[in-house]
């Protein structure tokens, strides 16, 4: 099929994407000139394992194509995409105007029927406000479908190409059999597609966000009152995990979530919730917790130190909100950076993904390593706030040799118990007791 998909972050790029992997002729539109130029050229705009090689094989097809043009693709196309970014107001409230801005040029251009798909995530009844907008414009037929998006950073093409289910919001008998279509690759293997209306497929994608950052949350919650009565949180974990009502996946205690996504649906379902005289007060304490989670460590190094971290050198590996992507929006990693520095602390981080996107928000007040033992020379301590695969089994030899204090404090459990204590390291983590209890600073 002939698809347009508008926007080219990080949703819209991965579906494109894949939609053309899957033999669509697909046209990506973005007012970013240079961005568009760059695309064009076979340089993929974001780090996503997977998606350059996906990418460069679909321009090369000629299935994967880039405009800054939205009349030229809405006349190519049968099936517009809108993956247009919600931004979250003062208030919390998802920012529609991007959406709702294209859509009234979509009702300005539009000569035949189109399908307008909505993959952005958006409050219960802006399907109804798209439509009402593209309306106002022509007398021409439309239907407007919401098919949230599922998608993992860091395995974001995996998912896309492996999807859990697919869920299409729609009245439309038309749509629909357009959409099932679109989607019957991925579905001839077994994948579910769930039809529903759009309201529904609306809250559908809020609810799965705001669960999974409440069972994070509840985890860290577990986690700091085992450190309170010595249990360890690895087998509380291993032991609830192992209830197949409950599952394994996010019951890993950390330094908080972070990243495009949970932060901002929480925040946009609370507001939703107020604006119908509803509070959820679970998303309420699961924001309030989460708040405090991400920069427990910085006051545990603090308190390390006796209060007083002025002049310490304090390494951080990594700066991505999480491993396998560089996106840093909501980063646990910055939290703590600004409380340090805010502190007198120096701080010198490695992360060579993430590194250019922090360089852009925190500047030159610290400064980056070219490589995670580089940032230990002369640190004082160690603060992990990504969970990079290359992290997990370094030399501690060379860890020892480079700090000048052996202190760890580890935001996403790296580590055994037993590595860093074999090796006479002070290691703090999430939940498990404490290795060590003094400083171990360099004489000399």
């Amino acid at each position: 099929m002939n698809i347009s998909i508008i926007g080219t972050g990080y949703v819209g790029l991965v579906t494109g994407t894949t939609l053309a992997e899957m033999g669509n002729l697909v046209c990506c539109v973005d007012i970013d000139t240079e961005k568009i130029e760059k695309m064009r050229l076979g340089q993929v705009p974001i780090y996503e394992p997977g998606l350059e090689e996906m990418f460069l094989r679909n321009i090369q097809a000629k299935r994967l194509q880039f405009t800054t043009e939205l009349k030229d693709a809405l006349e190519k196309s049968e099936v517009i995409y809108l993956a247009l970014p919600t931004p979250p107001g003062e208030d919390g409230s998802a920012d529609l105007s991007y959406i709702l801005n294209v859509a009234n040029d979509i009702g300005d251009m539009m000569t035949e029927y189109k399908v307008i798909v909505n993959k952005s995530t958006v409050p219960v009844g802006t399907a109804d406000k798209v439509r009402d907008t593209i309306s106002a414009k022509t007398n021409i037929s439309f239907d407007v479908v919401s098919n949230p998006e599922f998608l993992r950073e860091g395995f974001a093409v995996e998912d896309s190409m492996n999807p859990a289910r697919v869920v299409v919001g729609s009245s439309s008998e038309k749509a629909k059999e357009i959409m099932a279509k679109i989607y019957q690759p991925f579905t001839n293997t077994g994948v579910p597609i769930i039809f529903m209306d759009e309201k529904s497929s609306e809250l559908t994608k809020y609810a799965s966000n705001s669960f999974l950052a409440v069972k994070i949350t509840f985890m860290n919650e577990i986690a700091n009152y085992c450190e309170k009565v010595g249990a360890d949180v690895d087998k509380v974990r291993l032991g609830m995990g192992s209830d197949d009502r409950i599952g394994h996946r996010f019951l890993f205690p950390g330094i908080g979530y972070g990243g495009s996504c949970f932060p901002k649906d929480v925040k946009a379902l609370i507001k939703s919730g107020k604006e119908e005289d509803y509070n959820f007060k679970l998303l309420e304490a699961t924001e309030e917790v989460n708040s405090f989670q991400k920069i427990i460590l910085a006051y545990e190094i603090e308190k390390y130190f006796g209060g007083n971290i002025k002049g310490k050198n304090i390494a951080i590996w990594g700066l991505a909100f999480k491993a396998n992507t560089d996106d840093i929006r909501e980063a646990s990693s910055l939290d703590n950076i600004k409380i340090l520095l805010e502190k007198g602390a120096n701080i010198i981080a490695y992360d060579t993904v993430a590194e250019e996107n922090v360089r852009r928000v925190v500047g030159n007040k610290i400064s980056y390593a070219k490589d995670m033992y580089a940032a230990l020379e002369n640190a004082n301590c160690l603060l992990i706030a990504t969970e990079w695969p290359e992290f997990k089994n370094p030399s501690f030899d060379l860890m020892a040799e480079k700090m000048s204090n052996k202190a760890i404090f580890d935001g996403r459990n790296m580590f055994p118990l037993e590595l860093p204590e074999q090796y006479g390291f002070y290691y703090k983590s999430i939940g498990r007791k404490i290795i060590g209890n003094s400083k171990n600073e360099k004489k000399g």
